[in-house]
């Protein structure tokens, strides 16, 4: 289905708009507050509800998608939902095989071995209509939401995405991907575009479909240093912000704030915040204040308390959220984790990560 088509939806008024004029740097009232991987095993709802599913049917299931959307917002006043799905939906489209085995993680039985593997791919265009359940599970979700809270979209960035093709697995070093990079590097370039290309009509049919903004995780940029990052990850990043904002124009869909989530890329972020994203994420291992000096006024950031943070008490929780706040300032941020949440975090501790961002930050308005 064409974005134009996908697009013509009639969705409820939004109520809540605090995360997207952050996110487009206007003022808010008060720091809007959500969580990556908020929807997730933490929850028992949401061990309940996967019970009964593998991990990729629960992905092509409109329906499920959109209850385990849905359950984080039902416990805590957050102010956006994220899709349930995932980045490796992405080389499935593409043809290649990806199950998910419990307690180890991603597995691609036949990951990508030499250059003459990449002649097996589908097509990038083809590639995009095989997603058409994540559409439906967006428009669905855009729909129970009720204007609620905006819904965000994403997807993984290409040097991520290729990782985990090439791997067939998680990996400590990326050694094998790395390998490629440097024995092959015109097919690593080849596969990083077959990549973006089948990003573009994905990620603009996520908006067409209802996404109110989109996120691109880069998780893997820490595996590479400055040079390779600029060579083989930073020209993909900026190409995907650049002609999906040309995509959305083309299509008839209004402007989205897109976000670049690049893990353990703090030596990237003058680069990163420069490479048409309208947020940055930071992970925990960035200093608030010294990042904000690094990007100047221009772009909104997102983050970034640590995870484990949240298995101290309420009150420490409470008093790490005043300090983060602090340090980001009120305006042109967006609070949330240096990372996802952890299947073994207690909920009431995520919904006092959620109240304190509030309760703070509206103390911070008045003073």
């Amino acid at each position: 289905m064409e974005a134009k088509e996908l697009g013509r939806q009639d969705f409820p008024e939004l109520k809540n708009d605090t995360f997207l004029r952050a996110a487009w740097g206007e003022a808010t009232d008060y720091i809007p507050v959500w969580c990556m991987r908020q929807a997730g095993r933490y929850l028992p709802e949401f061990r309940e509800t996967r019970a009964t599913q593998d991990f990729f049917s629960t992905c092509r299931s409109p329906e499920t998608c959109c209850e385990l959307t849905l359950q984080p917002l039902r416990r805590f006043p957050l102010d956006a939902a994220i899709i349930f799905s995932d980045i490796l939906v992405v080389p499935q489209a593409l043809g290649m095989e990806v199950t998910m085995v419990p307690g180890k993680g991603p597995s691609f039985p036949e990951p990508l071995r030499e250059e003459r593997d990449l002649e097996h791919l589908r097509d990038p265009a083809a590639a995009a209509s095989e997603l058409a359940y994540v559409f439906q599970a967006i428009t669905l979700t855009r729909k129970r939401l009720d204007g609620r809270v905006p819904l965000i979209g994403f997807a993984g960035a290409p040097w991520t995405l290729m990782t985990y093709m090439i791997e067939g697995s998680s990996s400590s070093t990326m050694a094998k991907a790395k390998r490629w990079l440097y024995q092959r590097p015109q097919a690593s370039h080849q596969l990083l575009r077959i990549l973006t290309d089948t990003l573009i009509p994905y990620l603009v049919g996520q908006v067409a479909a209802g996404a109110q903004a989109l996120q691109l995780f880069e998780s893997h940029a820490g595996h590479l240093g400055p040079q390779l990052f600029t060579k083989f990850a930073l020209p993909y990043i900026c190409d995907v912000a650049k002609r999906v904002k040309v995509g959305l124009q083309e299509a008839g869909l209004a402007p989205v704030p897109m976000i670049i989530f690049a893990k353990d890329g703090h030596f990237a972020l003058e680069e990163l915040a420069q490479a048409g994203y309208e947020v940055v994420g930071l992970d925990w291992t960035l200093a608030p204040e010294k990042a904000r000096e690094r990007v100047g006024k221009t772009v909104t950031l997102q983050g970034n308390l640590d995870p484990c943070a949240l298995y101290a008490s309420e009150e420490e929780i409470r008093q790490l959220v005043q300090q983060m706040l602090n340090d980001f300032g009120p305006q042109r941020y967006i609070a949330n984790l240096g990372h996802g949440l952890y299947p073994d975090m207690d909920p009431e501790h995520v919904g006092a990560f959620v109240d304190a961002v509030h309760r703070h930050s509206r103390l911070l308005r008045q003073n």
